[in-house]
């Protein structure tokens, strides 16, 4: 027996980009997009810090302090996040850090995972809807998952940071022993980027498989939902930090607080971009499930004019 084929995902459904543009729109005001975004901004400042705590301290225990891996992490956040409220956060760390010392973070990883997990949990929620789907999960499999993929995603941040910066010494080497000059430097400076972007492909790839409650979702490493969430959120992020740069006005309107509204503008825009990758897969699917649908009542109505001209 052959095992059915399924419509590539990227073939959109059948979809022009223009129709599934207009869809994922009309779904977005139809799920409240913009107000689970703002829910998820939220949550992702109760489960940032947290989740920072849990990836520094996780970076000493399984690499080592000295190696350079936290200041790379948070190299990596500055070049993203707006500066202020880049530097809350570095502030923020440092005095946690400070007054908690590395072993009682190390002590904490557990619970630091776990409340790092509320922001997967409330992604969880958000995604069901983009999906139409009920969760029929127990609360304790939904927070197993969320843990799961909050660890998983941490991962894949150290991975990666261990990529790119053991990368560059390995490169170096190499250039060295063989006499290659600059050819090796330049060829990993070219491929760091993409190394990066394809790893932030795999985390929304991970969370738009594991965290909606689907059971007949197969797996792939690349959606047009995902590329579209990535490529929204650096689009964003990158868009905002430019306008803050030069016309940074909140300092002024909320003083103090301005750093802080910032970084929930910037966490609004992270769940934004996730949640707008979620409806595309959605949409997508639903199409392919539609036209799907109307191939097989075609071929049912073939069939019976077949049979009879047989006869």
């Amino acid at each position: 027996m052959t095992k059915k084929k399924t419509q590539s995902i990227w073939k959109l459904g059948g979809l022009h980009w223009t129709a599934l543009a207009a869809r994922v729109w009309a779904e977005m005001k139809r799920d409240d997009v913009f107000g689970d975004a703002a829910k998820l901004a939220y949550y992702f400042l109760l489960a940032l810090f947290p989740l920072l705590i849990f990836l520094t301290s996780a970076i000493g225990l399984v690499i080592g302090s000295g190696t350079g891996m936290r200041h790379t992490l948070f190299n990596y956040l500055a070049k993203v996040m707006p500066p202020s409220a880049f530097q809350l956060i570095n502030d923020t760390m440092l005095e946690v850090s400070t007054a908690s010392g590395a072993g009682k973070l190390s002590l904490g990883l557990l619970a630091a995972l776990w409340a790092a997990s509320n922001g997967l949990s409330a992604i969880t929620q958000a995604l069901n809807r983009a999906y139409n789907v009920e969760e029929t999960r127990a609360w304790w499999k939904q927070r197993v998952i969320a843990v799961s993929l909050t660890a998983a995603l941490s991962v894949l941040i150290i991975t990666a940071l261990g990529i790119v910066l053991g990368g560059g010494k390995i490169v170096d080497q190499l250039a060295a022993m063989y006499g290659l000059g600059t050819v090796l430097t330049t060829t990993w400076n070219i491929l760091k980027g993409p190394i990066a972007f394809s790893f932030m492909l795999l985390a929304f790839a991970l969370v738009y498989y594991l965290a909606p409650d689907l059971r007949d979702q197969d797996w792939k490493w690349i959606t047009p939902g995902s590329v579209i969430g990535v490529v929204l959120w650096l689009i964003a992020s990158f868009a905002f930090k430019g306008y803050l740069h030069f016309f940074d006005s909140y300092s002024k309107t909320y003083g103090s607080l301005g750093a802080v509204i910032v970084l929930m503008l910037w966490l609004y825009v992270t769940g934004l971009a996730v949640l707008i990758g979620g409806e595309v897969n959605s949409e997508i699917e639903n199409a392919a499930a539609r036209q799907g649908a109307t191939d097989a009542k075609r071929k049912g109505a073939k069939s019976p004019r077949s049979e009879s001209k047989a006869a």
